[in-house]
Formats: structure tokens, sequence, C-alpha cells
């Protein structure tokens, strides 16, 4: 459950605090005041894209944290627990965005992606869009409400897994059938490249070695005396060496000492230095003896590496991947000679593929089947609720070869009737804008219902309804409170009077500045708001009388 929500300096909001209880929690307020901007807000922190634009003017960012209580929720703690976060009984995770568009998330103080917020989202809360009659006519979209109402997730997982092993066998046994003609020339290609790598003897290539070596020797005279003039400077050259150099001052430093103790440790750090330029001398002199002049050596590693270069270009790689390139053709030449599975094993076990991917199309068909009857029975009820009389819903669930895939074999639609005598057409094709949003919060409200998900948000569901249709509408999302945490963001009285809690959005304007609070409203307050809600901004004894009225009903309706 959603316990607390802390926004600053996201979109209108300088900052707010808000505790949020069980049960369902009413959020309204003028047009404008910002009450979906908390929905926006809690979407954000629960993995929707971030825009710079959410980012209050002014401000280098904005800044959402949500907590959550999990303490009956141990499916969402083991979440936590395989995903390396704290899992206690609460949760708390935090969003930010800066002014440039960039976003950070962490989950428990611990840094975290989108798609861990989402996949931990979706686990806390089901949001339920004012716009969702929209996508509802879609037909993927419907499929994807159905399988969410019948709870088809393994089968689904089921089915998808059963298509992807028939759609390997099946391009494998294609595969064989088309390479059947080529795999004999593909393996005197290997064969031959084989050899050919195996004559430059690329297997036991030190290919930094040899280049090592390639540049000693054909550097051999440069090195040579550079090391024996680099001696000589260092201990040779009589009087103007840096042996004699140092010598000379070391010996003026000693009749210094005499007068001075403290020049003894320079002193000593002088001698050291003319210890270590006679070594370095005498090793640079013997490096200068040793330097080995080798043409015929030389001339070798430059046809070698010539050779290896150019079997580098030919398989298209660095020369020090040959002896990869061999392992893998090596690889590819003991599959291709090897046993192996005939076309007919292939075929075979392609078409055990398929019968197993139908078994389980047909399985998901007949569980879609069943949750359609009962979608249909649920929703044609609901409807008569909602000013619908006579209306009916189906769920029709066909075989269609067309829309065969990793979700089956099935075309889905939702049918509708909004009056007695009507013959049942396409969702997508029912007219009224009124009579889809009713047909769409009744589906919202009886999946709802169905989910296990423990905060439930409406974003203006009830938008295209009003009257006594928004008193049983509100009446449901009541009930649904009882159940689990219920916010709904609503323009209706008849909504809000049904509501647990109440908290008013207001929209503050100044000169130069327009923010949004909110505000916890108490029994008085409540009057006032839906007096509000009612009446305008006129507020008469009359509307506050009907706004006492409202909520003695929604108390009882509760009691």
């Amino acid at each position: 459950m959603l316990t607390h929500l802390h926004i600053r300096h996201f979109a209108i909001i300088d900052e707010l605090d808000l505790e949020l209880y069980p049960g369902m929690t009413a959020l309204t307020g003028e047009t404008g005041a910002g009450k979906s901007i908390l929905v926006d807000a809690i979407g954000l922190v629960l993995g929707d894209r971030a825009d710079s634009a959410m980012v209050q003017h002014g401000a280098d960012r904005a800044e959402i944290n949500a907590s959550f209580d999990l303490s009956g929720l141990p499916a969402v703690r083991q979440w936590l627990e395989a995903q390396d976060f704290e899992a206690g009984e609460e949760c708390i995770v935090r969003r930010i965005v800066t002014a440039d568009g960039r976003s950070r998330a962490s989950i428990n103080g611990s840094p975290a992606n989108l798609g861990q917020l989402r996949d931990l989202g979706s686990r806390l809360i089901d949001l339920h869009g004012q716009h969702e009659h929209q996508s509802l006519m879609q037909r993927d979209a419907q499929r994807a409400l159905l399988d969410e109402f019948a709870g088809n997730g393994e089968l689904l997982q089921a089915t998808r897994e059963a298509w992807q092993r028939w759609q390997l066998a099946r391009k494998a046994w294609q595969r064989s059938s088309e390479l059947q003609g080529e795999r004999s020339e593909r393996i005197d290609l290997l064969r031959y490249q084989i050899e050919e790598l195996d004559q430059a003897e690329v297997e036991t290539l030190d290919w930094a070695a040899l280049t090592a070596e390639h540049d000693r020797l054909a550097n051999a005279t440069r090195l040579g005396s550079g090391a024996a003039e680099a001696s000589i400077r260092l201990y040779e050259a009589d009087e103007m060496s840096a042996y004699s150099l140092l010598s000379g001052e070391l010996q003026r430093l000693e009749e210094l000492t005499a007068l001075d103790a403290a020049l003894g440790e320079p002193a000593d750090l002088l001698e050291q230095a003319r210890i270590l330029v006679q070594e370095a001398a005498d090793g640079l002199r013997r490096y200068a003896d040793a330097v080995e002049h080798d043409p015929a050596r030389l001339a070798w590693l430059e046809e070698r590496m010539g050779l290896l270069t150019g079997l580098a270009r030919k398989h298209r790689c660095e020369p020090q991947d040959l002896p990869a390139v061999r392992l893998r053709l090596c690889a590819e030449l003991d599959e291709l000679e090897g046993p192996g599975q005939d076309l007919d094993s292939l075929e075979r076990a392609a078409r055990e593929a398929e019968q197993d991917w139908r078994r389980q199309a047909m399985a998901l068909h007949e569980a879609r089947t069943r949750a359609g009857e009962q979608l249909g029975e649920g929703v044609t009820e609901a409807m008569q609720s909602l000013g619908m009389e006579g209306g009916r819903f189906e769920v029709a669930v066909a075989l269609d070869e067309q829309s065969a895939g990793p979700l089956g074999t099935d075309r889905i639609d939702f049918m509708v009737s909004a009056n007695p005598g009507q013959p049942l057409r396409p969702l997508a094709k029912v007219a009224s804008g009124g009579e889809l949003a009713r047909i769409s919060l009744a589906i919202q409200m009886l999946t709802a219902g169905r989910l296990t998900l423990p905060t439930l948000i409406f974003d203006e569901v009830d938008s295209g309804i009003g009257g006594g249709v928004a008193e049983i509408v509100g009446l449901h999302l009541a009930r649904l409170g009882e159940q689990r945490q219920v916010l709904c963001v609503t323009h209706l009285p008849q909504v809000a009077a049904q509501a647990h809690h109440h908290i008013r959005v207001v929209k503050q304007r100044e000169a130069d500045h327009t923010g949004t609070r909110v505000e916890v409203l108490d029994e008085e307050g409540r009057v006032e708001e839906i007096a509000r809600m009612l009446g305008g901004m006129e507020i008469t004894e009359q509307t506050l009388a009907h706004a006492r009225e409202m909520l003695d009903r929604g108390y009882q309706s509760r009691a």
C-alpha cells in the first residue's frame, strides 16, 4: 500500500507531503489545480519516461519519493531480495529528473534502473486513466485485458515458449534443407583454409613476441650505437662525462663538509648518484656489446609477418586473432563432418514442436473462452447499474490462423449492444462517447476487482457520466476500497461523497508564480468541497445541505 508521497519541484508543485491511508481516497479540485499531476508523479516514480518539461520552471531538478507498506506483501519482498535490494516491511522508491532531462532512481537507497522500477510498480499499483477506453478499442489491448482477467500468465508463458521451440525447430529443418547442396562445397573450403593456417603454424602464434623481435632486429644498429653513446657520455668521456662531473663536485663538497657536517647528507647522495651512473654506464656498454645483428633472421621474420598479415586480411581479422579463427573453422568442420541429423528427423522434430504449440494454444483458447463468458456476464450486469438497461457485452474468442503466433491463435473482439434490440457490434464501432466511457468503466471496475495488487488508481475514469450513475460508480469504488487501497481523481461529487478519505488539490496563484497544495479534508471541509463541486463558486445553504445529504448517503452505503 502507498503510505506517503513527497514531491518537490514537479510541474507546478513546489513541495508537497501527503500521507495516504487504506480505503478509498477521493482527490478533487478545480480544473488545472494539479489532481492528475499527482498521478503523473506516482507514474514517474514507478518507471514512466522522464522529460525535462516535468521539472518546475526555474528549478534544477524534480524529486519524487514514494513509500510503500509491504507488511502484507511477501511476494514483493521476495522480489526485492532477488534484485539485491533491502527487503523490509517498508519500501522507499525515489526518482530524480534534472532540468536537462536526465534521470536517476533508487529503491531503498540502492540505484535502480527503469526496468526494475516498472517491474516493482507492476506488483504494487494498477493505474486506470481517463482515456483508457481509447486503448480498449484496440484488439491487442482487449486480448491483454482478457488474459489479465483470466490469470493466464502461466498459459501465456507456456504458449510463448512452445512457439519459440517450434520456430527454432522449423528454422533448423529449413536451414538443413538449404545447406544440403552447399555442404560438400563448404567442407572443401574449410579444409583448405585450415590447411593454409596450419602451414603458417598459427596454432602456436605469439604475434606480440614476433613483432617485438622484429622491431629489435630491424633497429639493431640504432639500438647498439645509442646505448654505446650513452655509456660514453655517462662514464667514458674523460673529464666531460657525467661520472667525472659528479666526482669533481663530490670532492669539493667533501672539503666543505669538513667545515659543516650538515653537508654530509648531500655528499652521501652524490656518492650514490656517482655509483648509479657507473652502473648504468656498465649496463649500457654490455647491452651495446650484446646487440644482435642477424639479417637472415630479420628477413625470415619479415617474410613470416607478411604471410600472417595476408592471412589476417583474408579472414578479416587481426593477425593475433588467427589462432581463434582456426579454432572456429575447425569447430564448423567438425559439425559438418559429424553425424548430425538427417532431414527426416529434423522434419519430425519440427512437426512435433508445432503440435506441442497447438496444444498449448488450444489450452489458452479454452481458458480465454471461459474467462470471456465470465467477463461478458459481469460487464453486462455492471452496464445495467450504470444506466445502460438492456445493454449487453460479450467477448468473442475465435480461432484464427491469421492470428497465429506466440500469443496463440485467437482473434478476440469485445462486442457491445448498448440498447435492447440492437445487435452486438465491435466495441470500436460504438458511436456514443458517453456509452463508451461507461462500458470502459464497467470493464475497469470488474477487472480491478480480480487483481491482487494492493493499490488501485482511477484517474478521472468517471468522465462522461453523472447523476445516479455517478453515485453507483462511487459505491463500486468504495466497495473496492474495502478490500484494498483506492485512489480516485474525480470531478463528480457523487463519487467523492462515497470515499473514506478526501483530499482537495488547490491551485495557488501569485503575481509571478502558480503552485499547488493539498488539503486533507475533515468533515466540514468535505461538505464545503462537495458543495463547491455541486454548485460552483457560489455556495448556498441549499448546496451545503445537499452536500451533507450526499455524505450521509455515502456513510450509510458503507455501513
